[in-house]
């Protein structure tokens, strides 16, 4: 997917943008970045998370922090499930000046903000403390929403049980040519998944050789071809899980020559077997 640029603008009498999707967004912006900061509440369902060269699943909700220019995806792309609903605030570090954060009062604000740089992932515990105050920011009055903002970056600034998720905080090459490559890489992956895919193929594409294309493919992922393929069909597979299809059939489907590499890949993947994730959703 082609790496975008996303123009964010405040909303009408706000320093800063809340976005309340109740449902899914078709085709908005898919791989993207922008000079905010930006959080995602996600409060209950399950999808993929891709944030720089981190590449992982939720279940059960998310909450991440994620720094300007920090390449990410759109949670929605790839969720599982029909419902989904998420929360998004988006703002520049000085939405309220441009001393704001050098305030005393603020000190675990500052360094929240200096963290995010590597993209934060909060757990349970957090995602819980926010949930009512995340729940009702587009509906409170522009004040009544910066009062609640400041409340929940603090709750975040403090919480102990934040992971950084993008690697050493290590920058995305944008070079746009090499963007493009990416994209068509991704694009063919997308349509064809569910077929035997040749890196020769791939490779040719890029006009790489195939030691070249490997060697391309996973500086700018931080994956392998056969990981990325793997990842991508997995998260397919959890989708089709939620239907009534055996499990050899979903297998088939996305991609999988056989049952027995399908159930490996999904556990190495999620950490559990098709058939335990499948009971897992009617648990």
């Amino acid at each position: 997917m082609k790496l975008q640029f996303e123009r964010i603008e405040p909303g009408a009498g706000s320093s800063f943008r809340v976005l309340h999707a109740k449902e899914a967004e078709p085709c908005r912006v898919f791989w993207h970045h922008h000079p905010e900061y930006e959080i995602v509440f996600v409060p209950t369902g399950q999808g993929r998370r891709h944030i720089g060269n981190s590449i992982g699943h939720y279940d059960g909700g998310d909450l991440v922090f994620i720094g300007p220019n920090l390449p990410h995806l759109n949670f929605s792309y790839g969720h599982v499930g029909d419902a989904f609903e998420e929360v998004v605030v988006q703002l520049r570090a000085d939405f309220l000046g441009e001393p704001f954060l050098n305030r005393p009062e603020l000190t675990a604000i500052r360094r929240l903000f200096e963290r995010s740089h590597t993209g934060l992932l909060f757990g349970a515990t957090t995602r819980l403390a926010v949930t009512e105050r995340m729940m009702h920011l587009s509906t409170q009055t522009p004040f009544e929403r910066m009062l609640t903002l400041l409340q929940v970056l603090q709750i975040m600034a403090t919480a102990v049980d934040s992971v950084p998720l993008h690697a050493d905080g290590v920058r995305f090459e944008l070079n746009p040519k090499e963007q493009a490559r990416i994209d068509r890489i991704c694009l063919y992956v997308e349509s064809h998944y569910t077929e035997p895919i040749d890196i020769r193929t791939v490779a040719d594409m890029a006009n790489l050789t195939v030691p070249a294309f490997s060697r391309y493919f996973k500086r700018m992922t931080h994956l392998t071809f056969t990981d990325f393929v793997n990842e991508y069909r997995v998260s397919q597979a959890q989708r089709l899980l939620h239907s009534a299809r055996t499990i050899s059939d979903v297998g088939a489907t996305v991609g999988f020559s056989n049952l027995s590499h399908f159930n490996k890949t999904f556990r190495e993947s999620t950490g559990q077997t098709p058939s335990a994730y499948r009971k897992g959703l009617s648990d």
